[in-house]
């Protein structure tokens, strides 16, 4: 069945897919509109014939979106493998090469807030679609607005004729595990240590999948918060960061837990909270993760950061003589260089970290586990682990903090930070101010401020990283000054 349908917003892919407020500009038609572009890029590349993978995470409507999503694919004579419940992004990125699919579309707003929705785009390879496949999916879409275009048929039928199949991705996605980490001796390890996890999958589609990944052994696991409730209550959003864990941080110093463990709405950001109740920051997570597979695991290989990652990253280079590379934000940048370079390991600021083996995209999970096995590995615990890696690189102090302004004055702040031009911030010398992403602001010290606009919600960040908290703070309010916000 071909249909007319006129576009009721503009559809602008950012860092990680496109991302809208349900029922405003996340809609059906918009949904459906995105899942015809996905489905003429699979013809116009020649990858029809393999197929697409369609998931979605916990959020309102979601399944009902990806359903939508998938009459659209199926119309166009593409076979859809439809995930039969909400499942983990790095679970379904996964599934993509593991299926050999064409690609994957995902309904998911991640971190965002709950009225927030989202249509991620994977490539062949399980990966966050790359610059020129976005470019080819807007020109997609921008024709089918002009046409009004797109085809369409219930999902019923296409079940019938075979065009849509349920899948579980779960038992390929485990196996795939299990081969980058030993999961039984991981588990008697941890039973043995009597070490108590506290799990937190902020009500998304993580869910269950710690314990599933461990099995039934002996293990102290707690995990709250994994109910499905679209709205996140007691959070502002489904983000692994401090101000939406105060709920995880309690749990671990009530129950004397060793450590927590957080993942974001769709599972593909890690956060941790130590067994004081504090939380490590992700760049002091990305750095352990990098230690754990240079020093206890004794592999080589380059180590892939955007550019709001921390610099105890090429500090750690130096030591175990390995490249760093730096990329703007967004794994989409991340994950080039690592297929290319063979990376060991890719990270972004946002929690999310890829590992070589796998698909070059974040896990949330993976990450978790190899926290896990650096703990058990070392005898430390979270705090003492990063007292090692402080003995190693220095005391590094991160913070971001993240400023809601109106649309119309975002030429005024970008005026504004391209005409600054200081000597010195915080009475350190300005050694480098550059524009690969945002404005960054690197101190003779190696301190660095950075202000950049989200390229996922209405947001003007701002980041530091310094040897002091205290300096961290001074340099965000300092940044905020620069901006003049």
């Amino acid at each position: 069945m071909r249909g007319v349908i006129q576009i009721s917003s503009p559809i602008k892919f950012g860092t990680d897919g496109w991302r809208g407020i349900i029922a405003q500009d996340f809609t059906f038609d918009n949904v459906r509109i995105c899942a015809q572009a996905a489905a003429n890029h699979l013809k116009q590349t020649g990858l029809a014939s393999r197929g697409l993978v369609i998931g979605y995470d916990t959020r309102f409507a979601s399944e009902d979106f990806a359903q939508a999503a998938a009459e659209v694919v199926a119309a166009n004579g593409i076979k859809v493998y439809l995930c039969s419940k909400a499942t983990p992004t790095p679970v379904i990125s996964y599934g993509v090469p593991a299926r050999r699919a064409g690609g994957a579309i995902i309904i998911t707003a991640s971190h965002n807030p709950p009225r927030w929705n989202g249509f991620k785009y994977k490539s062949e390879d399980g990966a966050s679609a790359p610059t020129e496949v976005i470019t080819e999916l807007e020109k997609h879409i921008g024709d089918i607005n002009t046409s009004g275009q797109m085809n369409q048929m219930p999902l019923a039928k296409a079940l019938e004729q075979g065009l849509v199949e349920y899948i579980d991705l779960n038992p390929v996605y485990l196996k795939k595990i299990a081969s980058l980490i030993d999961l039984n001796e991981l588990g008697d390890r941890l039973g043995r240590a009597g070490l108590k996890i506290v799990v937190d999958p902020m009500y998304g589609a993580g869910a269950g999948y710690f314990r599933m990944l461990l099995g039934d052994q002996a293990i102290k696991l707690i995990e709250i918060n994994s109910e499905c409730n679209p709205t996140f209550p007691g959070m502002q959003q489904p983000e692994p960061i401090a101000s939406n864990l105060t709920r995880l941080s309690a749990k671990v110093v009530a129950t004397k837990a060793s450590v927590g463990i957080a993942t974001d709405g769709d599972a593909d950001r890690l956060g941790i909270i130590d067994e004081k109740g504090n939380f490590i920051t992700q760049l002091q997570v990305f750095a352990l993760l990098a230690l754990y597979l240079l020093e206890i695991r004794g592999q080589r290989g380059a180590i892939v950061k955007t550019l709001t990652t921390t610099n105890m990253l090429y500090r750690l280079g130096k030591l175990f003589n390995v490249p760093v590379y730096e990329t703007a934000v967004g794994f989409k940048y991340v994950a080039p260089i690592m297929l290319s370079e063979n990376a060991l390991i890719g990270g972004e600021e946002s929690g999310g970290y890829g590992f070589r083996g796998h698909v070059p995209e974040r896990d949330a999970l993976l990450a978790g586990l190899y926290f896990l096995d650096l703990m058990v590995k070392t005898g430390k615990t979270p705090s003492q682990l990063l007292e090692y890696l402080y003995s190693k690189v220095g005391p590094h102090y991160y913070h971001r903090v993240d400023i809601e302004f109106p649309e119309d004055e975002r030429p005024r702040i970008t005026n504004r930070l391209r005409e600054s031009h200081p000597r010195s911030i915080d009475r350190v010398k300005l050694v480098m101010k550059d524009t690969l992403d945002g404005f960054r602001f690197t101190l003779a010290d190696n301190s660095w401020l950075l202000i950049r606009f989200s390229g996922t919600e209405p947001l003007l960040r701002v980041y530091a990283e310094s040897d002091s908290q205290a300096r961290v703070e001074r340099l965000l309010e300092l940044g905020k000054k620069l901006a003049g916000v």
